[in-house]
């Protein structure tokens, strides 16, 4: 396997730039999906029949917590991926590791947030708007949970195998994984949550 010494570690192969030029293939598909859900979003939002509307159940306070916990964490995982082609594997771990945590604490917001939908009659059944609602955070949701598992798994390899072009290809395409998911969640926090309260 050839290595190019002059490009960062994460590209340093033809393999390596095969697989990240595939991975964006794959963030299109995945842009798609999300452009899909938010259309039908739109188009539906105000078909609330007998339910509740956004700013009825809608709570700032999550809102702000689960997008300044995932914000940071993209940040935490820019650092990760610095401390990786400096070659400090164990800043890399550690910076994962908070990229992880803070994800996890994510999920926990969501899922307190699902409760208090259920709580106050917002089902997935109850109207059309509460339907495609709670099927654009669970998609999110799903993803955040895959992109935990992923990371962890990756921790596990550069742990084993230290930096290498192999392991630093995966940690890089798993940090453009993390930060397509932020970018979809700005998007929620913007044209879900916040024209909702309005």
């Amino acid at each position: 396997m050839k290595i190019d010494n002059s490009l960062p570690l994460e590209y340093a192969t033809e393999q390596n730039k095969m697989n990240i030029f595939g991975f964006w293939v794959f963030i299109g598909a995945e842009v798609m999906l999300f452009a899909t859900l938010f259309a039908t979003y739109f188009t539906l939002e105000n078909r609330i029949g007998n339910g509740p509307a956004g700013a009825e159940i809608f709570e700032l306070t999550p809102v702000l917590i689960e997008t300044l916990v995932l914000l940071t964490s993209s940040f935490m995982i820019g650092l990760g991926i610095h401390a990786m082609r400096i070659g400090r594997k164990n800043a890399m771990l550690t910076f994962f590791g908070i990229t992880l945590l803070l994800g996890l604490t994510f999920l926990g917001v969501e899922i307190y947030e699902f409760m208090h939908y259920a709580h106050v009659g917002a089902g997935l059944q109850v109207s059309a708007f509460t339907g495609i609602l709670l099927t654009t955070l669970g998609t999110h949701g799903a993803h955040v949970t895959v992109g935990l598992f992923w990371g962890l798994f990756i921790m596990m390899q550069v742990k084993k195998k230290g930096i290498t072009p192999q392991t630093a290809n995966k940690s890089f395409i798993f940090s453009l994984y993390w930060h397509f998911l932020d970018v979809v969640w700005i998007f929620i926090f913007s044209f879900i949550y916040l024209k909702g309260l309005m």
